[in-house]
């Protein structure tokens, strides 16, 4: 699609624009028109070429991934294994959240709900998304589990499920009233959850 970007240095800046307004609205009404419009750059639809729309709205799921993994996976995956990891990806998803990282909350839920019963590229690439941080909460429990930094018979993927529900609620709750109380509502929910200070 770079051929078809009238503004390449401010690419970047033209998707995040482009996944806040997906967040908001959901990936499925997002055009060369809209987003034009949202930007106030009529010169932008005239020069997305016609048809490239599914090319517009995956590449801004690519660019919200490539924000929601620097700013929520890495943090996680630089934590202490296990235990560590566990608080480390609950609390940069919290804290992704309260920077407003992308205004409407986090991108990947609300698409994830957009998208929901629309079959086709841009469903599927959300929901394998979804699956690798699923998969990836789930590898941590795994982990704490194993350095038996949890308690025995703890199941991972039931823990894995819980903590990706507060992160789901706190994020509708936070989109919502936009009420930094709930963040700090998560946080002691998640430390309770995980037995740590």
């Amino acid at each position: 699609m770079s051929e078809a970007w009238p503004y390449e240095r401010s690419r970047e800046a033209i998707l995040r624009a482009a996944a806040s307004l997906a967040a908001e609205d959901g990936p499925d009404g997002l055009s060369a028109s809209t987003l034009a419009a949202a930007l106030g750059r009529s010169e932008l639809g005239r020069r997305v070429p016609p048809g490239s729309r599914q090319e517009l709205q995956l590449a801004t799921v690519t660019e919200a991934a490539r924000i929601f993994d620097e700013e929520v996976v890495q943090p996680a995956l630089a934590a202490p294994a296990g235990l560590g990891q566990l608080a480390a990806v609950c609390e940069a998803f919290i804290a992704h959240l309260e920077r407003h990282a992308i205004p409407g909350g986090c991108f990947m839920a609300s698409a994830a709900l957009a998208m929901d019963g629309r079959p086709g590229p841009v469903r599927d690439l959300i929901a394998s998304l979804q699956a690798r941080f699923g998969e990836l909460i789930h590898g941590f429990a795994v982990t704490a589990l194993a350095r038996h930094e949890l308690p025995p018979g703890e199941d991972p993927g039931r823990l894995a499920f819980e903590l990706n529900g507060i992160m789901l609620a706190t994020d509708t709750n936070f989109a919502e009233h936009d009420d930094p109380g709930v963040l700090e509502l998560a946080r002691q929910i998640v430390r309770q959850r995980l037995g740590v200070s």
